[in-house]
């Protein structure tokens, strides 16, 4: 029977807000790829999502003709060749799990589908997944090895600028029309992934694991360190550390980031540095927004910043600090560690109007535009914020 695959968000995506406010879990990027893209590779074949109402019109589910089966798969986990093949092998009413936590279950006949009541199988291998904001960062170079893997094999790398120095090339591919002049590549620590028509300018200093996805661009003499990925049409200056940006941002000039993750369409203002590391050497405490309560996140931990937000010039971030979606942060001073998503400021409000305006502007800035689904997703994220000025 033919298969139809459907990445499910569960419970876990309210652990990772402020992303999965505008996005399904499995639409995050972690290594080169989001975890979407993974598993279209590994499966040769598209998948749809089954997430929250307001995000399910931009995220549609594609329901399965008759006679299929529905394979459906915890979106938040990354795809491997033992998990896919556990995940293959599943007839119909089996379910995978990993010590007691749904992996996949197959499906036939059901109008919706159904996350229990079947017949367990147990998966004696290593899963790795997304369960935390951290976790994007800290799997980064992992994933980013896999995804070099999938990408590049039986590939050529497109040539390498002779004004460049390099350090072991094996483990170096540039993507047609990436260019890449006058910088240091050393892959000897991790892959470096040059995506088609990214750039690096002159001076640059790059030690792997490092992906840049399409468009991307690195200005002239950034220093980055492994595990970092650009997604695609991001900037990056500065000195940049293990981080990950989904996409379409920017952190053009100098300035720290390290131990991040910056969502898609935000921006870091010149000079903007955020600490990853607490003076003590304590755990950083980072405030979850689904749990209401902060949660250590180990001794490294730097900035998760949501969807469509900004910083002004100089900002100074604390470590462990959490920006919602749509906020505009400025100030002489260290914001609070939270910000909640549409703040303007210390204690303002990004009114929703101006909010999608300056968002649409900010989009087509890159060729982009703001499109009603997009609107849609805003405004279902402000009403979740502000229910009760909405009502009023």
């Amino acid at each position: 029977m033919e298969r139809n695959y459907i990445l499910i968000d569960t419970p876990v995506r309210e652990l990772l807000f402020p992303f999965t406010h505008t996005r399904p879990v499995a639409t995050c990027r972690v290594g080169i790829l989001t975890i979407q893209e993974k598993w279209e590779r590994w499966l040769g074949t598209g998948v749809s999502h089954f997430t929250v109402p307001h995000l399910q019109d931009k995220f549609p589910l594609q329901h399965k003709l008759p006679d299929t089966i529905d394979i459906l798969i915890c979106g938040h986990l990354l795809p491997d060749a033992d998990l896919l093949a556990a995940i293959q092998a599943l007839e119909p009413e089996q379910e995978l799990y990993k010590d007691n936590h749904l992996l996949a279950k197959a499906v036939l006949g059901a109008e919706v589908p159904a996350l229990a009541n079947g017949h367990r199988k147990n998966y004696p291998g290593e899963v790795l997944g997304i369960y935390k904001p951290w976790d994007i960062f800290a799997l980064n170079d992992k994933a980013i090895r896999a995804d070099f893997k999938l990408l590049t094999a039986g590939r050529t790398s497109a040539p390498i600028s002779s004004t460049n120095q390099i350090i072991h090339p094996a483990d170096i591919f540039l993507e047609p029309g990436a260019t890449v002049e006058c910088s240091v590549l050393n892959a000897a620590t991790g892959p470096i992934y040059i995506g088609k028509d990214a750039q690096v300018m002159e001076g640059c200093l790059i030690r792997g694991a490092l992906a840049m996805n399409e468009g991307a661009v690195l200005k002239m003499g950034t220093k980055v360190y492994g595990a970092t990925t650009l997604g695609p049409y991001c900037t990056g200056g500065g000195e940049i550390k293990n981080s990950v940006f989904f996409g379409y941002s920017n952190k053009g000039h100098d300035g720290y980031l390290g131990d991040a993750v910056i969502g898609e369409w935000c921006n870091l203002g010149a000079n903007t540095s955020c600490s990853n590391l607490k003076n003590n050497v304590s755990a950083v405490n980072v405030w979850m927004e689904g749990l209401g309560r902060p949660m250590a996140a180990g001794t490294k931990c730097g900035v998760l910043m949501g969807d469509y937000s900004r910083c002004g010039i100089n900002t100074m971030l604390n470590t462990g600090t959490v920006i919602g979606v749509s906020c505009n942060v400025f100030g002489g001073h260290f914001p609070a560690k939270f910000v909640p998503s549409f703040s303007w400021g210390d204690e303002g409000q990004y009114r929703l109007p101006e909010a999608l305006k300056d968002a649409g502007k900010w989009m087509a800035l890159k060729g982009q535009t703001l499109t009603a689904k997009d609107s849609s997703v805003l405004e279902a994220v402000y009403e979740l914020i502000y229910q009760k000025d909405l009502k009023t």
